[in-house]
């Protein structure tokens, strides 16, 4: 069946000569497959390039049942980016959250609510000016809420351990297993949990302390999400917003 759909690409990988193929989450899909052909002329309805990470696309597709991998057959932007590919920290960001979300979102089912939350995450920061440093810190504690996994916030009070394993706070040490942060660390996550993307920057943190809670978060998913690895961006995202 022929459906036009609404998506952010997640990765692209070299199919053949001819082709490419794009790892897209769509509107009305989830996460979709498509086979892109790579064109010979410059008169062509889909062109590779608009395949970037976390790009927003329009495609029109042969969604057929059974088939996992799906022929486009017109594909145009979305949304044009002002910012996001030309600012070398936004780039690093979009490149670390596609890595992300090609290795967290697996679903193959619509879950419009998810879409509408990354899209309106993407160009948020693609119009955001400054003051994003917090962003992917920021996107990824509210995305575990859409995947099921946001900690549970009751029970804090100063001098609480966090549970990792059990997302929840404690007021003791854990003793089954080391999957856990101490008290420090475990207030400045409550202060992550209060933050959004409109509030994020009166938040100061430094870059250790940034780069702890981006390794924090990674731990969380890794213990959540079935195979899910330590990414290759996430030390490159650890050195910038100094």
């Amino acid at each position: 069946m022929i459906q036009n759909t609404q998506g952010i690409v997640l990765r692209t990988l070299k199919y053949s000569d001819t082709s490419l193929i794009a790892d897209v989450y769509t509107e009305v899909q989830g996460r979709a497959s498509f086979l892109v052909p790579v064109p010979r002329s410059r008169r062509t309805l889909v062109r590779p390039s608009l395949f970037q990470p976390l790009a927003l696309v329009e495609v029109e597709a042969d969604f057929r049942p059974n088939v996992s991998l799906f022929k486009v057959k017109e594909a145009r932007s979305a949304y044009p980016f002002s910012s996001l590919p030309y600012d070398p920290y936004k780039s690093s960001i979009a490149l670390f959250l596609s890595e992300f979300l090609c290795r967290a979102l697996r679903e193959e089912a619509e879950n419009r609510p998810l879409f509408a939350y990354l899209q309106h995450s993407v160009v948020w920061l693609d119009e955001c000016r400054s003051g994003f440093a917090n962003f992917h810190l920021v996107f990824l504690m509210r995305l575990s809420r859409f995947l099921g996994l946001y900690p549970n916030l009751e029970g804090y009070s100063e001098g609480c351990y966090f549970d990792l394993q059990n997302a929840c706070f404690t007021p003791r040490k854990p003793l089954a297993h080391s999957n856990y942060i101490g008290p420090q660390e475990a207030s400045r996550l409550t202060t992550l949990m209060r933050m959004n993307y409109d509030t994020m920057h009166l938040f100061g943190m430094s870059r250790a302390e940034r780069a702890r809670c981006l390794t924090i978060l990674n731990e969380y998913y890794r213990l959540h999400l079935p195979d899910f690895p330590v990414l290759k961006s996430l030390e490159v995202l650890k050195e910038l917003f100094d």
